[in-house]
């Protein structure tokens, strides 16, 4: 029955709930009608939770059997029956013990120890007809408000209350959307973005491959390392000519240089220890304590700074096997890392120059990105009024160099706050890639200084940056980005020479030959033209050039595209002339400007 007592809008801890936006109630209405589905058609599940989510919800179940594809696809129907029905959705407001005695009579256990460790005595559940779910709200008034939605055909396993000592659970997502319009446009970007699945698109064109013995550390096969070795070279190329030195420091390093550092008590769980005879030691997780170490081993003046180290050796985390995941979650990776020694006049200047540098290189993969300034964490080295100064300087650098930027509060690094970089790609999906960290901290636990112009010593100032983030990260990225069809200048393999019969394999080979400068191979299997040509573009390469006898004859090729099939047949100069065009430009389009 109804109460008119006041609504207990409180968690079982009795925290305060927030409000919930139109489509959070939307997408929670929705869960709802799962779980109405569920129960009328398995009388015998119990429910557990069923939050909304970013685009759309989910329901956990505890049940006797596995659902089946066949049990998903009458769910779905049952639901858009309710739909059909227009059942009004209520409010209830009840005496505990009545609650209880209620989901008790329906064997909804897992909701009676909800309703048992909540505060209060009343308790506020939702109808939809027969259905009833104990539930702080808010909904719409009856389900023919739900207009789109579609379950995802996998149930996942979950645990009751997320904790694995508990019973196993059987988790159902669904997409819910205000319109079909909507809907139909979020199936289709999960449907591409399951084409373009770096783990899976990695496999296909053998760019990388996985083995459960070397688990979260991916083995670069040889297209891979072309990809790897051509983004380092770029990277080294933009950073050489702006001041950069290239380091290359120990993997391992003893405990007290991790202790020096902070990270031995703030980041120690993260690092694969090494017990070598007495000697702790730990694999190296950042490059940053390694840095400090090259800096203090010189005396160096004010003159020197910004002085800028550069590195890609080997990092190691000791990341859970649960969360490792293709190239985005590894064990085992490399950044294009560099460490800035400044002075503190020269805070603005460094990072506004960097602020061009993330947007440059963005640039030239055809990706936008965002900024975020994320400020100071709840466990921090260092003063409150030490870190107040460097925030309020990355905000200076950010608006000197009119960016716009959104307050990420509280996800700095515990040494410092940061600037992060949001990149978007083809599918409109965000991902953090670019940092800029201020670090006041490392110079003062590594007692690092120069010597200023007045002759005494000053402490320098830390820039923490990396563009790409990790290599296996925008790797990853790329793959997905460009849908494995990576632009000319990235591309392992850059043409394929096909000859028309054996006969014309000499011309072939002296085609690649002119085109040494690039990535270029000859395809002389025994195999039919068609067959060697569909599988080139398969492999995304972006050119196959065709030579048989008047190729031959004229010095020509004829060039077929892997999207825009036949260009044409074009002097073999000419050719070279249009690659190098694409390759010097970093040109992303699929023709020269």
């Amino acid at each position: 029955m109804s109460s008119s007592a006041t609504p207990d809008l409180t968690g079982p801890s009795g925290e305060s709930k927030p409000a919930d936006s139109p489509l959070e109630i939307y997408r929670h209405s929705s869960a709802h009608l799962l779980a109405a589905a569920v129960t009328e058609l398995f009388p015998d599940t119990q429910c557990g939770i069923g939050p909304p989510t970013d685009d759309g919800f989910f329901y956990d179940f505890l049940t006797s059997k596995p659902f089946t594809p066949e049990d998903l696809t009458a769910i779905e129907k049952k639901m858009a029956h309710i739909v059909k029905q227009n059942r009004p959705i209520e409010k209830k407001l009840l005496p505990k013990a009545e609650a209880l005695a209620i989901f008790a009579e329906k064997g909804q256990t897992l909701k009676c120890q909800l309703i048992e460790e909540k505060a209060g005595e009343t308790v506020q559940c939702y109808t939809m007809g027969p259905f009833i779910d104990f539930c702080l709200g808010p909904h719409l008034p009856s389900t023919s408000h739900i207009k789109a939605f579609k379950l995802n055909p996998s149930p996942a396993a979950a645990y009751w209350k997320g904790k694995a000592e508990n019973a196993s659970m059987q988790r159902i997502y669904g997409y819910s959307f205000f319109t079909k319009e909507e809907l139909d446009q979020h199936l289709f970007r999960l449907a591409e973005a399951k084409k373009r699945d770096h783990r899976k698109l990695g496999k296909d064109l053998g760019l990388f491959m996985t083995h459960p013995w070397a688990p979260g550390a991916p083995f670069w096969l040889a297209k891979g390392t072309t990809l790897w070795n051509t983004l380092a070279d770029y990277m080294r190329g933009i950073l050489f000519s702006s001041g950069y030195v290239e380091l290359r420091t120990p993997l391992a390093f003893n405990q007290k240089l991790w202790e020096t550092s902070g990270h031995w008590f703030h980041y120690r769980e993260n690092m694969f220890e090494i017990q070598s005879g007495t000697e702790m030691m730990a694999l190296k997780a950042m490059n940053c304590p390694g840095h400090m170490l090259v800096f203090g081993a010189e005396k160096h003046s004010y003159r020197e700074l910004p002085l800028r180290f550069h590195d890609q050796s080997v990092l190691h985390r000791n990341e859970a096997s649960g969360v490792l995941s293709g190239l985005t979650r590894v064990r085992q990776f490399c950044q294009d890392d560099a460490h800035i020694f400044i002075t503190p006049d020269q805070i603005a200047s460094e990072v506004e120059s960097l602020l061009k540098l993330v947007q440059r290189v963005y640039q030239d993969f055809g990706l936008s990105i965002e900024m975020k300034l994320s400020t100071r964490p709840p466990e921090f080295l260092g003063e409150i009024e030490t870190w107040n100064d460097a925030e309020a300087q990355l905000k200076k650098a950010l608006e000197a160099a009119g960016q716009k930027y959104t307050i990420n509060e509280g996800d700095g690094a515990f040494y410092g706050p940061k600037i992060d970089f949001d990149v978007t790609d083809a599918l409109g999906r965000k991902w953090q890639c670019a940092t800029i960290q201020l670090d006041y901290q490392l110079p003062q636990r590594f007692d690092l200084t120069y010597t200023g112009p007045d002759g005494a010593d000053h402490r320098p100032i830390v820039v923490h940056r990396a563009i790409f983030g990790s290599f296996e990260r925008f790797i990853a990225l790329l793959i997905e980005n460009y849908a494995g069809a990576f632009p000319v200048w990235l591309a392992p393999v850059q043409a394929v020479v096909v000859p028309v019969t054996e006969a014309h394999n000499e011309y072939a080979r002296k085609v690649a030959a002119e085109l040494s400068a690039f990535r270029v191979r000859v395809d002389e299997r025994n195999e039919k033209l068609g067959y060697k040509i569909r599988e080139a573009q398969a492999q995304k390469v972006p050119y196959m050039l065709v030579v048989g006898d008047k190729e031959a004859q004229d010095g020509t090729v004829a060039v077929r595209h892997r999207f825009k099939a036949d260009l044409g047949v074009v002097p073999l100069a000419a050719f070279a002339a249009k690659l190098s065009d694409l390759v010097a430009t970093h040109n992303v389009n699929e023709e020269p400007s």
